[in-house]
Parts: structure tokens; C-alpha cells; sequence
């Protein structure tokens, strides 16, 4: 494989959904040698600043610090960048424009994935941080593909998703499944057809415990299979 292929993940947001994305990708990747994987370079930083405090509470900006990474992805001779991150994604323009790599972008990865689940249309829920939330990555690109975008209220980001989504960043992966699991249920009874876990910690937490009775689009194997779309192109 020739190094225009070569992956480059801008991960560390958190430190563990990037190592799973790399999982995940070996284990999507159709291949039977080790020649046949896709070659790719893990850029893990957790000291980029927390993005949802960059959005909602005027934390420090988390851009310098992506661009940072971008820089040396390039550097190292990467050919496309995944980030495993969905609230970095509202700096997605910044960090293309300041960038000749081509960017993966999550959300058009959980579209695709949620077509590949079977589900075409309806009403989605969606488990994500504050912050993408609040720039609504994921209901002004889903909805513009013709789906409608539901998440929990406010009591339950604040009683629920959030403290779960801080329980998997505190490597207590197990405790959060029960949180997240009740939070996607109760988005499915409310008329959700499938639930896109649309933060990176959520799939950590919904893999800890027993699979979900309904369509789950979890985004890092979303992006995962986006990244071998892009190394392995059909034809």
C-alpha cells in the first residue's frame, strides 16, 4: 500500500475512544496478513482543552491544539485524517481549511452508517455531549438527509448523559452503561427508530454491558469504516 494511504487519527479526545477507533479499525479492515491492514498513525493529546467548555463556558480554545496535531499527521506523511472526537468537529472548517489532507467528517460516517443499519429516514435519537449539541453537528446534516434529530432534555444531560459520558473518561467504563443504556431507551419511546452515539465515550459505555434491542449507530465504528472506505476503495 503506497504512503498516500496512510491514516492519520488526531485522537486523545479521550484518550481511550481514540485506542478503541484503532481497534476497531484493524478488526473492520477485510484483511488476512498483516500487509494488508492499513498503515496509520495514532496522534493522541489529551492536553487538548475540554471542547464543550471551549463552546458553552468560554474555555480555552482547543483549535491551536488540533492544528497542532494536524501539522504533524502532515508531517509524518498521512494522506486523510479521522478524529474520533465528535465535539472537535465544530472546528471542522477550521481545521480543513488549514489543511491539504482531507478531513473524514463523523457525522457523514453515522449517515452513512445509519443507511447501512437500514434506516433511510424518521426520527433519530441522538446521545452526544453539550457541546455538539449546542452547534448542532448532527441535526443540521441529518436533518438535510431527511431525518429528524431527537436528544434527551436538560434535566437528563445534566442527571444522566454528561455524568456518564465523565465516567468512561475516568476509565469506569462499566458504571456507565446503565446510564447511557436507560438514556437510549427512553429516545426509542419517544418514537426514535435507532439511536446514533454520537460521543465517542457513549460507545465505550453501551459496549460494557448487553447489546441494545434496537439500531445503534456508534460513531467510532462509523468512522472506522469510513477510514477503510478511503484506504480501500471499492474497484
Amino acid at each position: 500500500m503506497s504512503e498516500a494511504r496512510m491514516l492519520g487519527v488526531l485522537g486523545g479526545m479521550g484518550p481511550l475512544a481514540g485506542a478503541t477507533f484503532m481497534q476497531r479499525l484493524t478488526l473492520l479492515t477485510p484483511a488476512t496478513r498483516d500487509q494488508e491492514h492499513i498503515p496509520a498513525i495514532l496522534w493522541s493529546d489529551p492536553r487538548v482543552p475540554d471542547r464543550t467548555a471551549a463552546r458553552l463556558g468560554g474555555g480555552e480554545d482547543p483549535l491551536p491544539w488540533l492544528l497542532r496535531g494536524l501539522r504533524g499527521l502532515e508531517a509524518a506523511g498521512c494522506g486523510a485524517v479521522a478524529i474520533p472526537c465528535n465535539t472537535a468537529h465544530g472546528w471542522f472548517e477550521a481545521m480543513q481549511d488549514a489543511t491539504r489532507l482531507p478531513i473524514l467528517h463523523i457525522v457523514e460516517a453515522a449517515a452513512d452508517e445509519l443507511r447501512r443499519l437500514g434506516v433511510h429516514d424518521g426520527r433519530i435519537g441522538l446521545l452526544a455531549t453539550k457541546g455538539t449539541l449546542a452547534m448542532r453537528l448532527y441535526q443540521e446534516r441529518l436533518e438535510g438527509r431527511g431525518y429528524e434529530v431527537i436528544a434527551p432534555d436538560a434535566e437528563e444531560m445534566d442527571r444522566v448523559v454528561m455524568p456518564a459520558i465523565e465516567e468512561v473518561k475516568a476509565n469506569r467504563v462499566a458504571e456507565a452503561y446503565a446510564p447511557l443504556a436507560d438514556a437510549a431507551r427512553r429516545l426509542i419511546a419517544r418514537g426514535a427508530r435507532a439511536v446514533v452515539l454520537g460521543c465517542t465515550e457513549v460507545p465505550l459505555g453501551i459496549s460494557a454491558g448487553p447489546a441494545l434491542p434496537f439500531p445503534v449507530a456508534d460513531t467510532i465504528d462509523a468512522l472506522a469504516r469510513a477510514a477503510i472506505g478511503w484506504a480501500k476503495p471499492a474497484g
